[in-house]
C-alpha cells in the first residue's frame, strides 16, 4: 500500500483548500481512507472518513459542515475538500487505510497505532 498526499498550502482565514490521496492498486477496494491531522505539539487526530463498504463518511465534530471528503475510485484518489478555515485548522494532514466500515466514525479517541498505511502527510497552514 503507498498512500501519497498532495494539495496542501498557505491558505487565509475563511479560504479553501482540497486535498487529495492517491493511492496505489487496488487499495480503496480494499481499504476506507480516514484523513489526519496534527497539529504542533498536538497529537494526531482523527478528521474524516469515506467507507470502501458503503461509501458513508464520517466528519469530527471540529470540521462537520465546513470539510468533504469524497473518492474518485476510476482516479484511486481521495479527496478532503476544506472551507472556511480557520488557523485552529492548522497542521499536517495525512491519510492513512482503515477498515471497510471505518474505525474512526468521528470519534475523538480513536487509537492511531492502529492504522498501518499511512502517507507522508501535506502541510496546511491557515493564517492571514
Amino acid at each position: 500500500v503507498q498512500l501519497v498526499e498532495s494539495g496542501g498550502g498557505l491558505v487565509q482565514p475563511g479560504g479553501s483548500l482540497r486535498l487529495s490521496c492517491a493511492a496505489s492498486g487496488n487499495t480503496l477496494d480494499l481499504y476506507s481512507i480516514t484523513w489526519f491531522r496534527q497539529a504542533p505539539g498536538k497529537e494526531r487526530e482523527g478528521v474524516s472518513c469515506i467507507s470502501s463498504d458503503d461509501g458513508s463518511k464520517y466528519y469530527a465534530d471540529s470540521v462537520k459542515g465546513r470539510f468533504t471528503v469524497s473518492v474518485d475510485n476510476a482516479k484511486g484518489t481521495v479527496y478532503l475538500q476544506m472551507s472556511s478555515l480557520n488557523p485552529e485548522d492548522t497542521g499536517v494532514y495525512y491519510c492513512a487505510t482503515d477498515s471497510p466500515a471505518c474505525e474512526f466514525r468521528g470519534r475523538s479517541d480513536v487509537d492511531v497505532r492502529r492504522y498501518a498505511d499511512w502517507g507522508q502527510g501535506t502541510q496546511v497552514t491557515v493564517s492571514s
